[in-house]
């Protein structure tokens, strides 16, 4: 991607291109125009692609490859945790349910240090009833859940909980989002979402560009029959990366978005745009007072936390009780999965909301006036804005949660396929490596000066787009600036030695 200062005895062109099917065989390459020309767009575009879509593939592989493993393993939590965890989540349906501002209560003498944070009545009727605390000494976003027995309030167990995933399922989340390396680990992820979106499009780029012969669409679609080496191999990484793209895209995009550095950048472009999350407005309407305004900032209500002596002990002079409330947002036609959190203090309402994360999704809320026990304010997911909601979809889809099982498998065929695509590119780049040398020795990167072809029509905007995007994503603009440093460097200790050589 650098030029070159003298154009001959760095790199000198070799002496035979590439087959137009991708095979090794050698063909003699073009012969160079008589007069001077300006090389055509893509013809001066493909070289510089094909630099950075190989330096990036073999400097960021390793880290593509650890997200692939890794959340391949996440993809069978759903039947992990029913199977390790049935003592705690699963009841014999018997008789009527005990109210539940007693199974709080049960859940509340259980964890006697802890303070209150949600409360998710049983979904279904051999479903426990989740009680989670904040409790000292937890992790950063740990909490710990008792899970009650909905018919006779006893409570079955604890466990140590990040949001809604037990633990086998946060271990698996953790190890995939950050190694177990805390803060420092989040940029391992960070770094291949950064990058993967950009070894797709490029892959795409040059595999649609590649010279083909009439068979040109099943060439492009399939892994070509009958190739061998590194021609075979080409074949098949260029065909299962065209049919993962849209799928890999979606799971860098949905990745970036809750990443640390490009996270907050995503964040502020969608508040920018008034696509970010909505939540219904907790606060409680008093006569004479300001009323309850509508829609609060984003997540107000995700980490409310209220004492024991509200929802836990059922109704008071002061609060109507969980129930109560719970009644009311039935009412209001929540249904399904519902998590009802406690307030956060005076003047601050419940909120009660559905947590239905297959599709239809179902994210209604609702806020309760802890006094009266009346609807304050509602939220409908119809009324989140279009970013809202494809965030909203796209996370779910990463998580394997939005079409159930066919997204476990395919989140599952994904993973296989990035891993494949990884290890295809290192034994394409193996199977470059010159035979006849001493020792070992690597293949050979694509030619160097490949920005120096690009006309500048192209090359500036196209510098202004990098420069942009890699401010937004500072895991892939810094390790593009850092490539650009090793290549210039690489460049200058190869010019040197051919000066000095007798």
């Amino acid at each position: 991607m650098t030029r070159p200062a003298d154009p001959g005895p760095a790199d000198p062109p070799p002496a035979t291109a590439p087959a137009p099917d991708g095979d090794t065989a050698p063909v003699p390459a073009p012969a160079a125009p008589e007069s001077p020309e300006t090389p055509g767009t893509w013809s001066a575009l493909r070289p510089l692609l094909l630099r950075l879509h190989f330096y990036a593939g073999v400097l960021i592989g390793p880290f593509l490859l650890v997200a692939a493993l890794t959340g391949l393993a996440y993809t069978i939590t759903p039947q992990l945790e029913p199977a390790l965890y049935a003592h705690e989540l699963s009841v014999t349906p018997r008789g009527d349910r005990e109210p539940l501002a007693r199974q709080v209560a049960a859940a509340e003498r259980a964890v006697p240090d802890g303070t209150l944070v949600s409360v998710t009545p049983p979904p279904g009727a051999d479903d426990s009833t989740r009680v989670v605390f904040d409790e000292p000494g937890l992790r950063e976003g740990y909490t710990t859940t008792a899970f009650v027995d909905p018919y006779d309030a006893e409570v079955l167990g604890t466990l140590e909980t990040f949001g809604q995933w037990l633990p086998v399922r946060a271990w698996l989340d953790e190890l995939h989002r950050t190694l177990h390396l805390g803060e420092f680990g989040r940029h391992y992820s960070e770094l291949a979402a950064s990058w993967l979106w950009v070894e797709i499009l490029a892959g795409l780029a040059l595999w649609a560009g590649l010279p083909r012969n009439r068979r040109r669409l099943r060439r492009v679609l399939l892994p070509r029959r009958g190739a061998k080496g590194r021609g075979r191999t080409l074949s098949w990484h260029g065909a299962v990366g065209l049919w993962a793209a849209v799928g890999l895209l979606g799971l860098s995009a949905t990745g970036l978005s809750w990443s640390a550095y490009a996270g907050t950048s995503i964040g502020a472009l969608k508040d920018s745009l008034d696509g970010g999350t909505p939540a219904v407005s907790t606060a409680v309407p008093r006569p004479g007072g300001d009323g309850a305004d509508g829609h609060g900032a984003d997540g107000d209500h995700a980490g409310h936390q209220g004492s024991h002596g509200g929802a836990g002990s059922g109704a008071t002079g002061d609060d109507v009780g969980v129930d109560a409330v719970l009644a009311a947002a039935h009412g209001a036609g929540l249904r399904g999965t519902v998590v009802v959190t406690p307030p956060d203090g005076p003047g601050s309402a419940y909120v009660v909301a559905e947590n239905t994360r297959s599709w239809p999704e179902r994210q209604d809320s609702v806020a309760v006036d802890p006094a009266t026990g009346e609807v304050t304010a509602t939220l409908d997911f119809d009324e989140y804005p279009l970013l809202a909601k494809l965030t909203t979809w796209g996370i779910d889809a990463h998580m394997g949660l939005l079409f159930g099982l066919p997204n476990q498998i395919a989140l599952a065929l994904l993973a296989l396929a990035l891993t494949a695509m990884v290890l295809w590119g290192y034994r394409m780049w193996w199977l470059r490596r010159p035979t006849r040398a001493p020792g070992a020795a690597l293949g050979r990167a694509p030619a160097r000066g490949a920005w120096a072809r690009v006309p500048g029509r192209v090359l500036a905007p196209t510098v202004v787009v990098l420069a942009f995007v890699g401010y937004q994503l500072p895991l892939f603009g810094l390790p593009l600036v850092a490539f650009l440093a090793v290549d210039l460097a690489v460049g200058a200790v190869r010019r040197r030695g051919t000066r000095v050589a007798p």
